[in-house]
């Protein structure tokens, strides 16, 4: 009765109709990769660094501070790398929008756009992100991005 009712054009899209899709997930051995090459980078730099990884949904996966970070520095990469995710891009981006005031939107988001994280992007898929404080977050993470996926990320 009801291919009666439907027209035959939208019973072909529907059959045509992909209802699931494939999606990659940074796994807990590629963000502990992520976590140690960021912090060799951080020591062949003589910086210390807190680290904070999450997965494509926000949910933090890995997460390390060197001795000597500051307290709050986990908190800290985590909120960085959490805007990151949220905004796909890096949270240096992010920071000059707000500063220049083309996008206040982070600021009342509960946001942290300020530098030191990057998406993680595989395949033109977000799959996580990297938040780093302390030093020069953005260049520890884009180093530990090109050292666990080799150019496959970006």
């Amino acid at each position: 009765m009801l291919s009666l009712l439907v027209p035959a054009h939208a019973q072909q899209a529907a059959k045509d109709l992909k209802t699931t899709r494939d999606i990659k997930v940074i796994s807990s051995a590629g963000a502990r990769a992520l976590a140690d090459a960021c912090t060799a980078w951080a020591e062949q730099n003589k910086q210390i660094v807190a680290i904070a990884i999450l997965d494509w949904g926000g949910n933090l996966i890995e997460s390390h501070a060197m001795e000597g970070a500051p307290m709050n520095a986990i908190d800290t990469a985590l909120l960085k790398a959490k805007s990151a995710l949220r905004w796909r891009r890096p949270t240096s981006e992010t920071n000059k929008m707000v500063r220049s005031g083309e996008n206040l939107a982070p600021t009342f988001m509960h946001d942290f756009p300020q530098p030191g994280a990057l998406p993680i992007m595989v395949d033109g898929q977000v799959i996580g992100a990297i938040g780093v404080s302390g030093a020069d977050g953005e260049k520890c993470a884009r180093a530990a991005i090109d050292a666990v996926f080799k150019g496959s990320a970006r």
